[in-house]
């Protein structure tokens, strides 16, 4: 074998290498980016989960103290799971400065279908549940179905949210703005800055207790009844 021919088999052999290591470069720059949108699909479903569940609840609460119909009640709880959905992905704009018209437009395009996936399932999983729409707040029964259906939406609404991301839809029309710096001045500062995981943590907590108090309150009533009867 001449120089020539040694040096020409080297080079293809490290051409070979080379082209290896920027293969193995993309696969691993296409591993994190998708790691990336799973994660960012899964922070914007929980972070519209949070604002329906607020509405929810919020919604139940109102409609069973001030005497609603079943219907009725269902669709303050809607309405509100929609206001809250908007309102915390609209506060973080405006903090950064963005105008509320502005930020309400990009709010209504990257949450809107998301919201609707979450209420549709949210309610066809309550009225699945025997009892669970008719349920007062001391039923234990609301709260059970409660968090399933929450959990239910998430899994819908979640695949929703990932489509949406990969098309540069959804919530990455608002991620753009959530590395800009928050304007302390005026009123912004004094914008709650909500991280969704301690919003979901304080709705989890909410659930739990409500859970707890109904039981305790059918078990208040059972010992009652078994005094009476005795």
């Amino acid at each position: 074998m001449t120089v020539h021919e040694h040096e020409h088999e080297h080079g293809v052999h490290d051409e070979h290498i080379d082209h290896a290591g920027h293969a193995d470069h993309s696969e691993h720059a296409g591993h994190d980016q998708h790691a990336s949108t799973n994660a960012m699909a899964a922070s914007a479903t929980l972070h519209c989960l949070t604002g329906c569940a607020i509405g929810e609840i919020l919604g139940l609460m109102i409609g069973t103290a001030i005497g609603l119909a079943t219907l009725p009640t269902i669709a303050l709880a809607i309405a509100l799971a929609f206001l809250f959905g908007y309102a915390l992905s609209t506060l973080p704009l405006l903090k950064t400065g963005l105008g509320f018209a502005a930020a309400l437009s990009i709010v209504l395009a990257a949450d809107t279908l998301s919201i609707l996936t979450m209420e549709i399932t949210d309610n066809a999983v309550m009225a699945i549940i025997p009892g669970a729409m008719d349920a007062g707040l001391v039923n234990p029964i609301y709260w059970v179905g409660m968090a399933i259906a929450l959990s239910a939406a998430f899994v819908a609404a979640y695949p929703v949210n990932r489509y949406l991301l990969q098309r540069g839809k959804g919530h990455a029309l608002t991620h753009e703005f959530h590395g800009a710096d928050a304007v302390q001045t005026g009123w912004r500062r004094f914008i709650p800055a909500l991280a969704s995981t301690t919003l979901a943590a304080v709705i989890a907590s909410f659930i739990l207790g409500g859970l707890v108090v109904s039981v305790a309150d059918e078990l208040g009533d059972e010992s009652t009844t078994s005094q009476h009867s005795n």
